[in-house]
């Protein structure tokens, strides 16, 4: 019987999950199929509950509900738990698991962009959605020092910030408003800023002015995509990385815990490749403009026409 695997999210088309997984399916003989659920808010429970019959091998949970999920399944690991964010579902018999692959998949990432160079010690994270949530933890288990979280809605900041406090005691850890003053007054303390948001996800612009960069600085952005925010960035000699290689080796590593085998890294790098050149992409920072605490809105239309989704 062909196993089923899916990715749980709102939107879901633009994701490359399908074309990476789906190679690496084929490539090692396991009948298994990926498949991508829009699922908004209302309808999360009931999706999560059908996985729990024997067609899943397990799932892949994106925006908006990492944290969301995390009350619906049996058990998490350590790192979901403490991030407060779930983007793997694995099966035990009826029982689901919450994993988060996106810190090794970040961690990943980082090392790649800094390379032989020094690890800076102090960073910009926008956003406060799952993703972000991912990048903090990896910041903290890489020792930095100073990390300044900006959100559009401070609340979620700030309860981001809070959550960590325990494992954050070695450093400066804050959430500060949104506002464009702040922002360059911090970016100028530090070296490496992150977009964990989907600003940029679906129009041509950018969180942050082009002038408030700078060529030291290295600069992320989680859209697996040459966003406004990247090339405006390379224009000011700055380094820049997509989130291609945190998509890769988050889904390397789901795709190990679903099946028991290491992933075919090659074949997935090239079908995200191909994938890209028709012009998917995806992000993991939370919908730009929208409270994702507030109640599931009825016309879904309107919820994705608000995120810029």
């Amino acid at each position: 019987m062909t196993k089923r695997v899916v990715l749980i999210g709102h939107p879901v088309a633009h994701s490359l999950s399908g074309a990476m997984h789906q190679a690496a399916f084929e490539k090692l003989g396991i009948d298994a199929r990926y498949e991508l659920w829009d699922k908004a808010p209302g309808g999360l429970a009931e999706a999560i509950t059908e996985l729990r019959t024997e067609d899943f091998l397990g799932a892949n949970i994106t925006i908006p509900h990492k944290e969301r999920v995390v009350p619906l399944v049996d058990r998490q690991t350590d790192e979901a738990h403490i991030t407060g964010a779930i983007n793997t579902l694995t099966k035990e018999g009826r029982k689901l698991v919450g994993h988060n692959t996106d810190v090794a998949g970040f961690k990943f990432a980082l090392d790649k962009a800094v390379g032989k160079q020094k690890m800076p010690r102090t960073a910009i994270v926008l956003g406060a959605g799952g993703g972000a949530r991912a990048i903090v933890y990896g910041l903290i288990r890489e020792q930095f020092q100073r990390v300044i979280v900006f959100n559009r809605h401070l609340h979620r900041a700030e309860a981001m910030v809070k959550n960590f406090s325990k494992s954050a005691a070695h450093m400066d850890l804050r959430a500060m408003p949104w506002h464009e003053s702040i922002i360059e007054a911090e970016l100028a303390k530090a070296k490496i800023l992150i977009n964990a948001t989907s600003i940029g996800l679906t129009s041509d612009e950018s969180p942050i002015p082009a002038e408030i960069l700078r060529q030291d600085l290295l600069v992320m952005d989680l859209i697996y995509a040459q966003t406004r925010l990247l090339r405006d960035a390379a224009s000011a000699g700055a380094t820049t990385a997509d989130g291609e290689l945190m998509l890769l080796h988050q889904g390397a590593a789901a795709f190990t815990l679903w099946t028991g085998q290491p992933a075919p890294i090659d074949v997935m790098h090239e079908a995200l490749a191909a994938a890209r050149e028709h012009g998917l992409r995806s992000a993991e920072g939370e919908p730009a403009g929208v409270d994702v605490d507030a109640e599931p809105v009825a016309d879904a239309g309107a919820a994705d026409a608000a995120a810029g989704a």
